[in-house]
């Protein structure tokens, strides 16, 4: 094993890929010339080309038509968002031509297309560059939703990721692009649609994805101290979702909170909450609990931004109310 920053897995993940197969290639804005705006693509102008890696204009609309053009005509290309909140530009594109184009054309067209970057908040950024877009682009049919929460996860899952003949929505986080994590040395790939259990436990099932699953790890630890067992489940794909791990837990543990940081209304939690109610009800002790944002827009003082985010407080205080013991 090696250490990696999350930045680095990303990195290493792509460059593998496109010395692999000539078909790939990275574009997007500052992708190139300054290594990414968070140096996720480091050295690779270097390596690769400028006919590899491709600074774009600021005109997400534009560039992800010419990708999803480019897939359709054999090549395999890599597009990164700064953010995707700047996704909501070309999300016409994604929609309507990615992830549509291969029924609408009877099989005929192929869209091995990855579209990659950060979402939800990351720190004081406004309400317009910190939304959580998973539960928009899981909710199309035709695409497949990626959430990493860590350096060995992000390298083998963008690696499947570009693998993939499909159009596969890649979402990171500019929170966690300094993280560091054990990395596997040689060749290795993670499959698209399994989630992981990365804490057994017996007491209560905690379902979360991404960034915010750091509060889970840091509730988990408080509620050991109590003798209090939990389980948590790294979901790190959500369309497809592994549905099986989760309900296997349930019926273990009998007992389910979902940590998402994502507005409440139509979420992931409210689908995990339905097909947990629908498949293994006779197995719950206890109601389920999502944790979510605030229902607003994410604020923008520091203070504010604390309290509208889910953390660990929160989780050790929902698993106290679903095993029925006093706050």
């Amino acid at each position: 094993m090696k250490t990696l920053q999350f930045r680095e897995a990303i990195c290493e993940a792509m460059s593998e890929e496109m010395r692999r197969d000539e078909s790939i290639y990275l574009m997007g804005e500052e992708v190139a010339e300054y290594n990414g705006a968070y140096k996720a693509s480091k050295g690779m102008l270097e390596e690769f080309g400028a006919e590899r890696v491709i600074d774009t204009p600021i005109a997400e609309l534009g560039f992800s038509g010419i990708a999803i053009g480019s897939a359709m005509n054999g090549n395999r290309p890599i597009v990164e968002y700064m953010t995707f909140n700047f996704s909501l530009v070309g999300i016409d594109q994604i929609i309507n031509n990615a992830a549509k184009m291969r029924q609408m054309s009877g099989g005929q067209f192929n869209i091995p297309i990855v579209f990659r970057g950060p979402t939800a908040s990351a720190g004081q950024l406004g309400a317009t560059h910190s939304q959580a877009f998973e539960s928009w682009y899981a909710n199309c049919p035709g695409l497949k939703v990626v959430v990493p929460s860590n350096p060995k996860d992000a390298k083998g899952l963008l690696k499947s990721a570009i693998r993939d003949n499909d159009p596969v929505i890649f979402m990171e986080s500019e929170q966690m692009y300094g993280d560091k994590g054990e990395v596997p040395e040689g060749e290795y790939v993670i499959p698209i649609g399994v989630a992981e259990i990365k804490r057994e436990g017996k007491d209560v099932t905690i379902v979360s994805f991404g960034k915010i699953i750091k509060e889970a790890y840091t509730a988990a630890e408080e509620l050991a101290k109590e003798n209090i067992s939990c389980e948590i489940i790294d979901l790190r794909t959500i369309r497809p979702m592994d549905y099986k791990t989760i309900i296997d837990s349930v019926k273990k543990t009998n007992r389910l909170i979902i940590l998402e940081e994502s507005w409440p209304f139509g979420n992931i939690s409210t689908e995990i909450t339905y097909q947990v109610q629908a498949q293994a009800f006779d197995y719950l002790d206890a109601p389920i609990i999502k944790i979510n944002t605030a229902d607003t827009p994410a604020p923008y003082s520091p203070n504010l931004l604390k309290e509208w985010l889910p953390n660990s407080e929160d989780v050790v205080k929902a698993v106290k109310k679903v095993l029925y013991k006093k706050s």
